[in-house]
């Protein structure tokens, strides 16, 4: 095969994807990205990180917590009406509180975050089979990114339990999606590792949090001695959606400079 005949490692123009957290880092950089190749995108968010963002211009955005089951149905309902279909899902929802230990987590906090986290998660994915179906009835081949984190896999620093378990649930939702939605909707995963984004104060939307990450020293760990930065997630993220992705299901990529090995 020659260079010319590979296939896209992008999707192709007039694409309908959707983007759950897209007023974040990540999914502002994604946004951008897919924009700059033509793909129709509708943006997702809770009504806090409409507020408190700038908008993003000519870009149909829409409010939803997906931590509230009728939330999700109203945006998928009206992204139904609006396109009928839809060929890429990518959902970047996800935070973290203050660091807590098991012994002394709240029930609520437990609650708030796995329920964002990983319910978020099957709650947007019921609502969007059907668009997806339709745009395989349409011979799309349409593709989901679902984003979990380092964390899923690897635990380093305390406090950090409901979010690391409802990112492990989300890896498995990747292989439970992609063996019931075989063979008609490919579904994947994208693991990122620290992210130079308002997610390491809270998210976007929320109420700042203390970390405690110490980045110089975060960085010694990383055999790329960086941060990652948006664009660095929002590039595999698009070829993840892409024609060129068209074998890989039910994976989670890894993308983390290497602090991380699979």
């Amino acid at each position: 095969m020659s260079p010319t005949q590979f296939p896209a490692f992008v999707p192709p123009p007039g694409y309908h994807l959707v983007v759950l957290g897209a007023l974040g880092g990540i999914g502002r950089a994604l946004v951008r990205a897919a924009e700059a190749v033509g793909i129709r995108v509708t943006a997702l968010d809770t009504q806090s990180a409409i507020d408190k963002s700038h908008p993003l211009e000519s870009v149909n955005t829409l409010a939803c917590d997906v931590s509230k089951e009728t939330d999700v149905q109203r945006a998928f309902a009206q992204i139904g009406l609006s396109w009928g279909h839809i060929d890429g899902l990518v959902n970047l929802v996800g935070y973290t509180g203050e660091r807590i230990a098991v012994a002394d987590m709240p029930t609520q906090e437990w609650d708030d975050i796995v329920n964002t986290d990983l319910r978020g998660m099957f709650l947007v994915a019921r609502a969007a089979a059907p668009l997806l179906q339709a745009s395989a009835a349409l011979g799309h081949g349409p593709a989901v990114v679902l984003v979990s984190s380092t964390f899923g896999v690897a635990v380093p620093l305390s406090g950090y339990a409901p979010y690391a378990t409802s990112k492990a649930g989300v890896i498995n939702l990747v292989r439970a999606l992609a063996t019931e939605w075989a063979p008609s909707v490919r579904v994947n995963g994208l693991a990122p590792g620290a992210i130079e984004t308002p997610f390491l104060q809270g998210g976007t939307g929320r109420p700042h949090k203390t970390t405690g990450l110490d980045v110089a020293r975060f960085k010694e760990t990383v055999p790329l001695k960086r941060l990652g930065q948006p664009d660095d997630i929002a590039a595999p993220l698009l070829f993840l959606l892409s024609p060129a992705a068209s074998y890989l299901h039910g994976q989670t990529i890894h993308v983390n400079g290497g602090s991380h090995m699979a």
